[in-house]
């Protein structure tokens, strides 16, 4: 039996779980996901509690028990609190910039980048060297702060490039000719 799967999400006060065979809807002050569970994992709303069980003893069930939870808690969290993520930009002449739904980024090519903003995501720039991508939903969150980095990721000789707030950048030393 999942440990983590057996365990009870509470449902806190001005959040809404309705579930309608396999898709589970969760609406809050934040905002409204849904997702469609496996076929082999029951989801039930019962006493201000979303319960998760097996249907059946697969291999599938077993695996998806603990996921199906936790994705139902990060949905419940997203609509109550949100996710974000922080990004970084270090370099010198290295910026970014919100145009209406485009996310620019002048990061060192000879043209700025342009990135649409996925639906359900929201950016932000208080500074021009600092990205901050909201959203409900935890996935679109990450994948498009993942997106961001992925344009120019961080190298590992001057630094330079986009990172996420507190990731390390393993430093390597520059070749050495004069000794």
């Amino acid at each position: 039996m999942s440990r983590l799967g057996s365990q009870p999400v509470v449902i806190p006060s001005g959040v809404t779980v309705a579930v309608n065979g396999d898709t589970v809807n969760v609406k809050g002050p934040k905002g409204e996901i849904s997702w469609d569970c496996h076929s082999s994992i029951e989801i039930s709303v019962e006493d201000n509690a979303v319960r998760v069980d097996r249907r059946t003893q697969e291999r599938i069930a077993l695996s998806m028990h603990g996921t199906a939870r936790q994705l139902v808690h990060n949905m419940v969290v997203g609509v109550t609190e949100g996710y974000s993520r922080i990004l970084d930009i270090v370099g010198v002449g290295y910026n970014a910039k919100l145009q209406g739904k485009k996310l620019v980024l002048a990061i060192g090519f000879c043209h700025p980048v342009e990135m649409t903003l996925p639906e359900g995501v929201e950016c932000e720039c208080p500074e021009a060297t600092r990205i901050i991508v909201k959203g409900v939903d935890k996935q679109k969150v990450g994948q498009f702060a993942a997106e961001i980095r992925a344009v120019r990721p961080p190298e590992p000789y001057k630094g330079k490039g986009i990172r996420y707030r507190n990731e390390m950048v393993r430093r390597k030393q520059a070749k050495n000719f004069g000794a």
